[in-house]
């Protein structure tokens, strides 16, 4: 048994990585400020004597004895790390440095949880491990994007001038179950308003790309990264290479449901990627030949049946 601390454990991923640990008999604590994590993501593993949720946010020092941590906290959706921008850099940046912190005092292994952001609009397709990326340092959505930067710079010295075992990935577009119905994210929108019979707002013309992978794959990748025997490993791209347009996720979540739902468009934000695509050959040879299990409609089939029930309840 391992004690693993998880910052934004009721968050989206924080929740569904809880499960897996506590799963693997793991004891498990849990830490979130509620921003964009909730309640109801966690409610059933309080019945786990092994699991432990404790409201905290991470730009405020927090001490524990631990093994491991999985610095997950962060607002990831633009509606939400937008809202109070400088409020989202120091969670990426005093919230790395306090983590950090941690983990040199205890000795504890630490993963970042880092994004494809940090690639912006790329000029390189697929993105590599290796790419610098093209980001606008001062635009909408750098407060995320440099943040996160930045915390893969902290832990790259950390490593280097401490000798902190950690591991970085970058998470490309994930979705699934637990997702927040408001959070302005691609498919929850699109799900959300097919479900209600609303028209389906697609920005741009709608034939930007992403790739999207379900949240038990990116949970397999992480649990693999901090289990490899590394004291440095990343950063690891963790994503699913398959690629879709707008309009090509639209339809699917149109047929499934059977909604009546229209298309409108709608102008696109400023700095919004045209495309995004992961290569994962990095994941592939470090983490066991590790690759996306869940194809695109049938992880959408699952979103669809949580999201549904979420309305029911109001």
């Amino acid at each position: 048994m391992k004690r693993i601390l998880v910052t934004g454990g009721a968050g989206f991923i924080g929740s569904h990585l809880c499960v897996r640990l506590l799963e693997e008999g793991n004891e498990v604590i849990c830490l979130d400020n509620y921003f964009t994590g909730s309640k109801r993501n966690i409610l059933p593993l309080f019945q786990n004597p092994l699991f432990e949720a404790i409201r905290h946010d991470i730009t405020i020092p927090f001490h524990a004895e631990v093994d491991e941590i999985y610095n997950l906290a962060c607002p990831a959706s633009p509606i939400h790390y937008q809202f109070d921008s400088i409020k989202t850099i120091q969670t990426s940046v005093m919230g790395a440095i306090n983590m950090l912190g941690l983990a040199k005092r205890v000795k504890a292994k630490i993963l970042q949880a880092s994004t494809s952001e940090v690639y912006g609009d790329p000029i390189i397709h697929p993105q590599t491990e290796s790419y610098w990326g093209n980001v606008n340092p001062i635009g909408p959505r750098s407060c995320y994007d440099e943040g996160k930067r930045c915390a893969e710079s902290l832990f790259m010295n950390y490593h280097i001038q401490n000798r902190v075992a950690i591991k970085i990935i970058r998470i490309f577009n994930t979705y699934g179950p637990n997702m927040n119905q408001n959070d302005g994210r691609v498919i929850s929108n699109f799900i959300v308003q097919a479900l209600k019979g609303e028209d389906i707002t697609i920005f741009g013309d709608g034939l930007q790309t992403r790739s999207f992978q379900y949240v038990d794959d990116l949970v397999e990748g992480m649990v693999r990264m901090m289990n490899t025997g590394d004291d440095f490993l990343g950063p690891v791209n963790i994503g699913n290479p398959n690629e879709f347009t707008m309009l090509e996720l639209a339809q699917n979540i149109i047929d499934l449901i059977g909604s009546k739902s229209k298309l409108i468009f709608l102008p696109l934000p400023q700095d919004d990627p045209k495309q995004r695509q992961p290569d994962i050959s990095l994941a592939r040879q470090k983490l066991g030949d590790w690759t996306p299990k869940i194809q695109l409609r049938d992880g959408l089939q699952k979103t669809i049946n949580y999201f549904e029930e979420l309305l029911k309840e109001g």
